[in-house]
């Protein structure tokens, strides 16, 4: 005999429970193409000796990169991704040594150009 614990209304009908629809994550993260093309970067920097550390952390938010010249400085620059911005400003933003922000962009390349740039200047000299 059924019962209310299997589910079983008594009016012949079952008791229908809703499949929970899609959340938003958890965390936001870097995805591997992502991840791929700023860890490149920082392994040029590290080879050219601008950097020496660096940080990651994901809240619920966001996803920040952050790159040191010294393990214990404030980062030389920070990456952020922030999903909610992705169709206003662009969900990319670039921040330097003081907290500017020192480009936004829709797409990462475009983003981490400033830095490339720069890179190409400390390899030249």
């Amino acid at each position: 005999m059924l019962g209310k614990a299997d589910g079983y209304v008594g009016n012949g009908r079952a008791n229908i429970v809703a499949f929970p629809g899609p959340h938003a994550p958890q965390q936001v993260g870097f995805d591997r193409a992502e991840l791929t093309r700023i860890l490149d970067l920082y392994g040029r920097m590290v080879a050219a000796g601008e950097w020496r550390d660096y940080a990651m952390d994901f809240t619920r938010d966001c996803a920040f990169f952050a790159a040191f010249r010294r393990t214990a400085d404030v980062p030389q620059m920070r990456l952020e991704k922030r999903p909610a911005l992705r169709h206003k400003q662009g969900m990319w933003a670039l921040y330097g040594e003081q907290g500017q922000v020192l480009k936004r962009g829709h797409e990462l390349a475009g983003v981490l150009a400033l830095v490339e740039r720069r890179l190409v200047k400390a390899v030249k000299s």
